[in-house]
């Protein structure tokens, strides 16, 4: 009779433990993607710095893909601009995404010591 379950313990041990290591993976996967989108924020601000000194009147080419499309300054500034914005929109939303992460991370370390440990506590 012991042996059906310590089978089943060991089961869902097994899954305890491969859902702390999922979720750990993709809470690394979401600190690369927010390091990644700060570097974006960052390299847009400082090109827009470095824009925004030239005079008003300066037409800029702007890469699209293997060509160059001849734009305004303004226009370039407001593309800039965009791209700050959405990049901050898209840490906030990954940020939130690690916190959950997080809290189902610790849940689960939680739930393998009560369930497998409840003496150590």
């Amino acid at each position: 009779m012991a042996a059906p379950v310590d089978l089943e313990l060991k089961k869902a041990f097994t899954e305890l433990q491969a859902k702390v290591i999922d979720t750990q993976q993709k809470v690394k996967l979401a600190d690369i993607q927010i390091e990644q989108l700060n570097r974006t924020k960052k390299h847009a601000h400082l090109t827009d710095t470095e824009i925004m000194t030239l005079v008003d009147e300066t037409n800029m080419y702007e890469g699209v893909g293997r060509m160059f499309i001849l734009q305004s300054k303004e226009v370039i500034h407001n593309q800039l601009l965009e791209k700050q914005k959405i990049a901050e929109e898209k840490i906030k939303e990954l940020e939130q995404k690690k916190s959950y992460l997080e809290r189902s991370v610790k849940e689960a370390e939680d739930n393998i010591r009560w369930t497998f440990y409840p003496m150590a506590w």
